[in-house]
Parts: C-alpha cells; sequence; structure tokens
C-alpha cells in the first residue's frame, strides 16, 4: 500500500493536520470540544447479526426438528433481498402468483434496506443507482415501470418528473488540503507527473475496453463453456496493485483514488481485488476521465438515480406488491432446502411465533448469499460448495447521524450530495452522503434537521467481523465523529443521535481468480435458448446456475455486489422457473 502524501504545510493546515491526528486518536486538543459528547444518543440497529448468527449455531448443531404445519405452494424464493425481490417480479409478469418469498430479516431489500433516523429517512446500505448502460435492460425496463425511464424527443431521459430522481447537484465533492474541492479525483495542486498518471491510467482503461468486453451485469460479457478473453484472463490472475506496478503507476493521488472507488464498489482496496475487477470499475461503466479529457458533463449517462431513503426506495417498491399478494414473509429464517422426488423441501423457522414451517413447491430459488445457501441446501451441489470455499466477503458499517441543523458551510466546494475525505482516518471510511440533498424544499430544509449517511467498507480491516459483533456502537460513534469533525467542526455540536447498522458479510469481493472460477460454474442449459420481451425486442435470458429443481440467483454469483448485478440474476432466474 502507499502512504498518504505531505504536501507542504501551511500554518493553517499544519494545525488542522493535527487536530485531526488528535481527533482520529480520541484525544481533546486545548481549546477544542471532546468530539462525540456523551449527549449523542443511539445505537445498533437494522440488521439482526444476533439473528442470523442464532440460525448459523443452529445449523451448525443439526439438531433434528420436525414441522409445526406443512404447506404447499409453486415456487418458494429464498432470500428476499435484490436477487430475491426481482424473482418475485418476474413471476408475476410470467402470470406465476403461488408463490412465497422468506426473508430472515424483518424487512425485506437486503442490503438495499431503508431506514429512519427521528422521521428523517435515510439509506442502511446502498444509496444510489447508476443510470443503466445498455447491457442493463432488466433494469432498465424496471426503471420505466417505475416512472424513472421515458421516452422523450426520440432519447431516454431518466429520473422522473422532471429528472427529480438524478442526483442533484453539485454531486460529489472531495474535503483535500484543508477544503472541499469539486469531484473525487484529488486535482487541486497536484503537479504535472500526477497528471500524466491520469491520463496514462484513462488511455490503458480505453485500451483494455477495445481488447475485451466489461460489461454490467458481468454475465453479459460471459459466453458459457468458454475462458475469458485473454486480456481479462490476465487482469483477473492478478491483484489491481500488482497491476499498477506493473504500469508504473505509481502516484499516491491516482492511488488513492483507485483505492477508494475499489472500496466504494468491493468492500476492499486496490491490494486485494483483482485488477479485472479494478479495470471493470470504470470499463463497465463510461472509462475514466483525466483532467483535460473529460467526456461531456452533461451527459446524463453519468448520472446517478438516488433518493433520501438510498435504494430502498427501490426495494419498498418491488416488495409492495408481495405485501399486498401475502406472498412475503419476513422474521423468517431458512433450516434447509432439499430436492425430493416430487420438488423441493423448504424448512423454514419463524422467529415471532417460535415454530418452523415446512414448505413444499416444485422449484425453489434460492436467492441467498452463497455461503448462507451452501449450508442450508442440502446436499449442496458441487459447484456451490466450491463457490462457498473460493468466495470472500466485506464486512460493511452504515452510520446514520441526525443533526439538529445542516452544517456550516466551508471554503471551497458547495456542499454536495456524496462527501469525501481525502485519506479518511477512519479505517475503511469512505465518507458521507447527505440524505437531505434530494429534498425539493431546499429553502425550508437550510435550517431544518437532516440525516448524514457515513460509510465505512471493513474488507481490509483485520478483525473487523469481530469487532462489529464485540464492540460497543460508542466505539465506532467516537471515531466517526472525530473524522467528520475536521472538515465540520460544528458536527459534534449538532449531531443528535447516530444509528448504526451493521453487515458482516455485505457483499463478495472480487479477488483475483473469481472472474475465471465464477464464468466456468456449470451454468444453466438455458443460456443462449430462451428469450424475454424488452420494448418489443427479444433479448436472451442470462445465464442461471442450477440443478434440476433449484435455481440459484444472488449477485456473489457475479462476484461482486451492486443492484444491476443482483436483479439481473433474480430476474433471469424468475423467468427460468417455468421452462
Amino acid at each position: 500500500m502507499f502512504q498518504p502524501i505531505r504536501p507542504p504545510t501551511s500554518p493553517r493546515r499544519r494545525q488542522m493536520l493535527q487536530a485531526g491526528a488528535a481527533l482520529a486518536a480520541g484525544v481533546a486538543l486545548p481549546g477544542c470540544d471532546k468530539p462525540a459528547p456523551a449527549d449523542v444518543l443511539g445505537g445498533y440497529t437494522g440488521i439482526d447479526m444476533a439473528r442470523g448468527h442464532a440460525l448459523r449455531d443452529r445449523l451448525a448443531e443439526g439438531a433434528p426438528y420436525t414441522p409445526d404445519i406443512v404447506r404447499r405452494t409453486q415456487v418458494v424464493i429464498a432470500g428476499g433481498g435484490v436477487a430475491g425481490l426481482a424473482a418475485a417480479r418476474a413471476l408475476r409478469l410470467s402470470g406465476v402468483d403461488d408463490f412465497q418469498c422468506l426473508e430472515m430479516e424483518d424487512q425485506p431489500g437486503g442490503n438495499s434496506r431503508a431506514g429512519s433516523v427521528n422521521g428523517l429517512a435515510c439509506p442502511l446500505g446502498a444509496h444510489y443507482l447508476p443510470v443503466p448502460g445498455e447491457h442493463a435492460r432488466e433494469v432498465q425496463d424496471l426503471l420505466e415501470e417505475l416512472g424513472l425511464r421515458q421516452r422523450e424527443a426520440g432519447r431516454w431521459r431518466y429520473g422522473g418528473d422532471g429528472g427529480r430522481h438524478l442526483a442533484h447537484s453539485p454531486q460529489e465533492r472531495l474535503f483535500w488540503q484543508g477544503q472541499w474541492q469539486d469531484g473525487l479525483l484529488p486535482v487541486a495542486g497536484v503537479d504535472a507527473s500526477t497528471l500524466a498518471q491520469y491520463r496514462r491510467f484513462a488511455e490503458q482503461v480505453a485500451a483494455l475496453s477495445r481488447a475485451a468486453r466489461f460489461t454490467m451485469p458481468v454475465v453479459k460479457s460471459w459466453t458459457p463453456g468458454r475462458p475469458l478473453a485473454p486480456a481479462q484472463q490476465a487482469l483477473d490472475a492478478i491483484t489491481f496493485d500488482a497491476w499498477l506496478a506493473q504500469q508504473g503507476l505509481d502516484d499516491a493521488h491516482l492511488r488513492w483514488y483507485l483505492d477508494y472507488c475499489c472500496r466504494d464498489d468491493y468492500g476492499a482496496g486496490t491490494a486485494r481485488v483483482s485488477a479485472w475487477a479494478g479495470i471493470h470499475y470504470f470499463a463497465s461503466r463510461h472509462g475514466f476521465h483525466a483532467p483535460g479529457l473529460e467526456a461531456d458533463a452533461g451527459d446524463e449517462r453519468e448520472g446517478v438515480l438516488t433518493w433520501p431513503e438510498g435504494n430502498g426506495w427501490l426495494t419498498r417498491r418491488l416488495a409492495e406488491p408481495l405485501v399486498q399478494g401475502g406472498q412475503l414473509r419476513t422474521g423468517a429464517s431458512v433450516l434447509r432446502i432439499a430436492e425430493t422426488r416430487r420438488g423441493v423441501e423448504v424448512d423454514v423457522y419463524l422467529h415471532a411465533s417460535d415454530s418452523i414451517e415446512r414448505w413444499q413447491a416444485r422449484r425453489c430459488i434460492v436467492a441467498l448469499p452463497v455461503y448462507v445457501a451452501a449450508r442450508v441446501v442440502q446436499p449442496a451441489p458441487d459447484f456451490l460448495a466450491q463457490a462457498a470455499r473460493r468466495l470472500q466477503w466485506a464486512p460493511w458499517l452504515v452510520a446514520n447521524i441526525h443533526l439538529s441543523a445542516p452544517l456550516a458551510d466551508r471554503e471551497g466546494a458547495a456542499p454536495a450530495w456524496d462527501n469525501v475525505l481525502y485519506a479518511d482516518p477512519v479505517p475503511g471510511g469512505l465518507g458521507y452522503v447527505h440524505a437531505g440533498h434530494q429534498r425539493l424544499d431546499a429553502r425550508s430544509a437550510a435550517a431544518s434537521p437532516t440525516v448524514i449517511t457515513y460509510y465505512q467498507a471493513l474488507g481490509d480491516v483485520e478483525g473487523a467481523r469481530q469487532q462489529l459483533a464485540g464492540q460497543p456502537w460508542t466505539h465506532w460513534r467516537s471515531a466517526i465523529v472525530a473524522a467528520l469533525a475536521v472538515p465540520h467542526p460544528d458536527l459534534p455540536g449538532r449531531a443528535t443521535r447516530m444509528e448504526i447498522t451493521r453487515y458482516g458479510h455485505a457483499m463478495s469481493i472480487p479477488v483475483p481468480g473469481t472472474q475465471a472460477f465464477l464464468s466456468q460454474i456449470g451454468l444453466s442449459r438455458l443460456s443462449g435458448k430462451r428469450y424475454q420481451l424488452s420494448n418489443g425486442e427479444r433479448v436472451p435470458v442470462p445465464p442461471t446456475p442450477g440443478t434440476q429443481r433449484l435455481l440459484f440467483a444472488h449477485a456473489d454469483w457475479s462476484g461482486y455486489s451492486v443492484f444491476e448485478e443482483a436483479f439481473t440474476r433474480g430476474h433471469a432466474a424468475g423467468l427460468a422457473v417455468r421452462w
């Protein structure tokens, strides 16, 4: 890993750095209020880690049980995250209404759940969806159904209601050299050699994009039965750090930015993810725009869709028809999935009633993380067992901070939706998003209470999962408030409450070898043989891993977790269930 740069230090800059170091260590400086005051209330919320651990322990013990009741349905969907909800929607669109979706938590949505703090909506996980590219046809259709994609004057427009759901400007900024700058790539004050490396990396991304297909969802770039393209194989075989070193790309500013991007999408940095993942981050979207080589700033393909409650806005709408139709069971932990001669048996523990149901169905869509699926599918098929051994997962933490009033403005760039600290002292810190940035009543919001959401990707932090389970919530509060007090000295005095959501296994990390392994797994025979209609066109249904009666749908099967991957996997499994 590289060391943070040390720019020339003015007295003002030196004072800020000293304050930041002291705050990160939890030390009060003379004349400064101690960060994280005791009257900032809060605690853990969102995900019931104890429930998940209890399920793990019960499965490990293998204690016998007898179901309290047996029910029947045509299809069981095990898991109510984005993939499970997408599978349910595909079933409904196909005319299948006789199904049940089972979710362990009390709220569906996986890591795209929503919550609120003191009555203000906020994300508990994923907070945005990039405007989907040409390969994400399934997501495009969903957005069209929700009124977020409309045809106007011969071209597609996103955001709905005049673009109200697109992230408002300014979109992002970086706290860098003691002030805020527009954009997240360090630019102000960097020298010519840094700019040259920015351009060289942009050229490499462009060249690799021409040499191989980088698509989102990734399954659209795979050819079942064939290896990855040579350029992709080479990238997948080494870490992103190793590839950057091979290219002589060692600039500290570039390395910091690329590490941030990898942690943001994959939960771990450049030293752990594959070079394929590092390039895919840019090549599957719209490239890397070096200063002086930017694309049209008004191109709406660069936009992101976001809401005060983050992607919970999407999952709530996906779940609404299931709630109305009685097809969603929450607080339901899957204990066992087994194929029988006549179909599938799915045993589920209902936490509220302390009872066990057995569901008998024709088929089951297993929309569970791979490490969970490998425990409950009995026996686990070989490809599932292999995937559970080979994949790795990153823990995450999401902290929603209620503020009595918006933070005071600082010199530099104006307050933005996404706000990142260069070399954030909090391990895995990714900065914060301002949920109130999407409010339409900007004038009244200027003096009203608001919520900011701070993220930590902990895939590189040793013992992070154990810390999430064992440390009191105040441990995280202290570090977060200390870090944010550097760019926002008024934050400790305005923070009234912090609610923290923990994810022990938030997302799969695309480490070297992941893509080669997943692309060669025994994919469904449906590949290339079945089609769906999308705006009147015949579009191939993505292949789905499975057995005779089980179909597996989760972002883990793509090797990393974003909405497009999970939704496409679930949608494909929902369509394939009829074949």
